[in-house]
């Protein structure tokens, strides 16, 4: 069965640095959440929601959620940064399965530390191959996917999934294909999120979403649905904005209002029995736009095409 859920980033708690203070409370966002009929979230930053399992715990069975998972960045390129984000990581799952359920086991979401590097965060959308890692650089970026995914799965029992996400190392399809090459599959899934792969492909379509599907369908574990604007993207690069830019300008709009084919994509899951939670995520900066009743608008979306 395919159960629907979102995320705090759907309201704006987003991961990056230096984007101000949000007023928004954890408390705030799950009820709202609940009220838009969703019956998963993600965890948001740490922090944002309570990191004592049983606190979490009470807040998640108080309004019948499941915790579907947790976003944790890591500058895998940097091998010195491996130890720390395998800490941050076990951390993170070992909140998260202290707090499942029976109706499916979590996801820990491992990215590059999106938005950190300049040139990325400045040509999100329209990366060159000049702008990618190197053969060294890939090595070590996989050792600490591998090492951290395997750290997971021994201390945690959970799995982990890789986000490919603009702004960051593993963007385009061909850097989606590379991690994948490099990478344990018995170990590291895909999360594939329809609105990053759109935008990242420099080309945002749906006929190339579902060909990405079909490409990387044996490591899809866990799916993100994000629409993608193509006029938000074709403007970002005409005007050459940064990722934060295209964000606060929209690229990332309500669902079934870009090009993604939703439609397409709920049957592409059921024909391949997927099973757990899909998350809508349709990121916002803080303070942007009316969360809640996007949050509500896409859950109907979703309910007309039988999700």
């Amino acid at each position: 069965m395919i159960h629907v859920g979102n995320a705090p980033c759907s309201w704006g708690n987003l991961e990056f640095e230096g984007l101000g203070e949000s007023k928004l409370t954890y408390s705030r966002m799950l009820d709202e959440l609940c009220e838009a009929g969703y019956t998963g979230t993600e965890l948001g930053d740490w922090g944002f929601m309570p990191t004592e399992p049983t606190a979490l715990g009470n807040e998640l069975n108080a309004r019948n959620l499941t915790m579907t998972g947790a976003f944790v960045p890591i500058a895998f390129r940097h091998r010195e940064a491996h130890a720390e984000g395998e800490a941050r990581a076990v951390r993170t799952a070992q909140l998260l399965a202290a707090v499942q359920d029976d109706i499916a086991a979590p996801f820990l979401v491992l990215a590059d530390n999106d938005n950190s590097d300049p040139t990325r965060s400045q040509n999100a959308g329209r990366v060159t191959r000049e702008m990618m890692l190197d053969d060294d650089d890939w090595r070590t970026f996989a050792e600490g996917v591998n090492r951290v995914a395997r750290a997971v799965k021994m201390q945690t029992g959970l799995r982990c999934v890789f986000h490919p996400h603009c702004a960051g190392f593993v963007e385009t399809p061909d850097e989606i294909a590379t991690l994948l090459m490099l990478t344990n599959p018995a170990q590291v899934g895909l999360v594939f999120d329809t609105g990053h792969y759109a935008f990242g492909s420099g080309n945002p379509n749906g006929d190339d979403v579902m060909a990405a599907m079909d490409r990387f369908a044996s490591r899809i574990w866990y799916v993100h649905l994000k629409d993608c604007s193509p006029a938000i993207a074709q403007r970002s690069r005409d005007e050459q904005l940064d990722y934060n830019a295209s964000i606060g300008n929209g690229v990332f709009c309500e669902l079934g209002q870009g090009c993604v084919p939703f439609e397409r994509v709920a049957e592409w899951l059921k024909r391949r029995d997927y099973a757990g939670f899909v998350t809508v995520e349709q990121d916002v900066l803080p303070g942007m736009g009316t969360p809640k009743e996007s949050a509500i608008r896409n859950r109907a979306y979703l309910r007309s095409i039988g999700l």
